[in-house]
């Protein structure tokens, strides 16, 4: 799998990603609430019974039908001060927040995918440094054991050679652990189940450590570290875009919202009023010895809440607060972005000129140093200890060399992440 097809993939499956888009429908259901009037509430009710009261007895007792009386009442809330539209205003601000959050959601996994990714390709290319030198000491080991036999060297050559290749094959096991490892973060980025993926051979060009086989992994990346990193843009363009980033968006945004709310709640200082209406009709007597007749009645009323100042003004200074609150961290966020900025533009200058060391001859000088110790051991002027010492230098060479190549690329990496512009690190 390349980077673009797990980016692909990433945006389709990622599960903080899907938990971010359910935000935003879950605000944009929210509008529908905040955009609707207060509803009106309809009641209806009947006498159940009567009695009659004589002097302090009760007699006369019995239940009554429906049918014979009923009451309709209705009550409807007349918002004042516009608080409709601010609730409305107050929504549509928070759907802006949620889909600032998917975004920034985006730009936080995609940056974990390929920090992920560059690891995999990282422990891939060390576990193909440890299997190489393995490969190295099967030919050496060879050669003594044919010198041995031609009296050429003394045995104890080959004794002192063997008792080395343990350490070897640590290396070798270690960097397969890291590998599976590396492969098995990439997967749950992804929403892979790394345990219950039937897995693919892990395309290491030799056989796996002796002490057993390279367990299948979930994902194999498919890339390489000796790409071209450069940059490309200034510190200053980057540094200027940081102020579009989507966390300093979501985080001007949660002012507006602030913003809205506090209107919202000084909206409180005009008074909703109550109108309440009623019809009843009863076929019930005031006397049950009497004829029935029917009384018909309509009534209406009005309510207006009073002393609500304190509540209002309370709520009012809870939103400034908050208001005030937000945007203290929306100049924060600005701030942290373009410090962010600075810091992964320091560590880009490191790691390129850390790469540039390895790529103009670090690496090649280790290559020759070993082969002219290998050769001059053959022709009897260098001691094994020599030689083997001239391995080691090779392998932490070429492993340091691996981490400098991704370490620059990850730091490109980081810098798109620090200042949300895309198109700085290579596709390697």
């Amino acid at each position: 799998m390349t980077l673009d097809e797990a980016e692909r993939l990433l945006v389709e499956r990622n599960l903080a990603l899907v938990a971010a888009r359910r935000g935003v429908d879950a605000a944009r259901a929210q509008r529908l609430v905040a955009a609707s009037p207060p509803p009106p509430q309809v009641s209806v009710g009947n006498t159940a019974g009567q009695v009659s009261e004589f002097g302090g007895r009760f007699s006369g007792w019995r239940l009554v039908s429906p049918t014979n009386n009923i009451t309709l009442g209705l009550s409807v809330v007349v918002e004042r001060g516009g608080k409709r539209e601010l609730r409305t205003r107050f929504a549509d601000e928070q759907i802006g927040v949620a889909e600032a959050q998917v975004l920034e959601t985006v730009r936080g996994q995609v940056f974990q995918l390929r920090q992920a990714f560059l690891n995999a390709l990282l422990a891939r290319a060390n576990l193909d440094v440890a299997l190489s030198n393995r490969a190295s000491l099967d030919r050496t080991e060879a050669l003594l054991r044919r010198q041995v036999q031609a009296g050429q060297i003394p045995e104890g050559d080959l004794v002192r050679f063997q008792a080395s290749r343990p350490a070897f094959e640590a290396e070798a096991a270690a960097a397969a652990q890291n590998y599976a490892a590396a492969a098995a973060a990439l997967a749950a980025l992804l929403a892979e189940d790394a345990a219950a993926a039937p897995g693919v051979p892990p395309a290491v060009p030799v056989r796996a450590p002796r002490a057993g086989t390279l367990a299948p992994v979930a994902i194999v990346p498919r890339g390489r570290l000796d790409v071209s990193a450069e940059a490309g843009v200034t510190r200053e363009q980057l540094a200027e875009a940081a102020e579009r980033r989507p966390d300093v968006v979501m985080a001007l945004r949660s002012a507006a919202a602030a913003a809205a709310n506090r209107a919202l709640a000084e909206a409180g200082r005009a008074r909703d009023v109550t109108l309440n209406g009623s019809l009843t009709r009863s076929r019930l007597p005031q006397d049950l010895t009497g004829m029935a007749t029917a009384s018909d009645q309509l009534g209406l009323s009005v309510s207006i809440p009073i002393f609500t100042a304190r509540i209002v003004e309370g709520n009012i200074g809870v939103a400034a607060a908050q208001q005030a609150q937000a945007e203290a961290q929306a100049r924060a966020a600005l701030l942290a972005a373009r410090a962010d900025v600075a810091t992964a533009w320091a560590a880009w200058e490191q790691a390129r000129a850390l790469r540039a060391l390895y790529d103009s001859g670090a690496l090649r000088r280790a290559e020759e140093a070993y082969a002219i110790a290998e050769r001059a051991y053959l022709a009897g002027g260098r001691s094994l200890i020599e030689v083997l010492d001239a391995l080691r230098t090779r392998n932490a060479t070429r492993v340091a060399a691996n981490q400098a190549r991704q370490a620059a690329l990850l730091a490109l990496a980081t810098l798109e992440q620090a200042s949300g512009v895309s198109g700085l690190m290579p596709r390697p």
